[in-house]
């Protein structure tokens, strides 16, 4: 089963997210910042990390970036899901080694849409 990490602060966001990938088949792990995501990610190894911008302790741009520079962890494709809508937020995530930048709200299909693109490039 294909396994999704949700790095969010927000308890709402999360749930809705989890709620979206697991009816579509994904298995689903959680941290509620970027200090724990990266713990996380580094435990679990998932296939794809959702990355909210706005956290405590460690931003989602200083977490992509360690994730992205660690050699345990720099396969796994990071898309930022944030309410930063500047065009320097998405310059400096990809800088950061985020693959795709979206911005809150956006359709469940939409979101699908991208998890599965970069999903299969992760797997080809």
């Amino acid at each position: 089963m294909t396994h999704i990490l949700i790095i969010d602060d927000s308890p709402t966001e999360t749930h809705i997210l989890r709620a979206a990938f697991e009816k579509h088949g994904y298995e689903v792990s959680e941290a509620c910042n970027g200090k724990e995501g990266i713990a996380v990610a580094q435990a679990q190894h998932p296939d794809l990390i959702i990355m909210d911008v706005v956290m405590p302790e460690i931003n989602g741009f200083q977490a992509t970036r360690e994730l992205s520079n660690n050699t345990q962890t720099s396969h796994i494709p990071i898309i930022i899901y944030s309410s930063k809508d500047e065009v320097t937020d998405r310059m400096w995530a990809m800088r950061q080694g985020a693959k795709a930048y979206l911005v809150k709200p956006v359709t469940v299909k939409k979101l699908l849409h991208i998890v599965e693109k970069y999903l299969t490039k992760n797997i080809a």
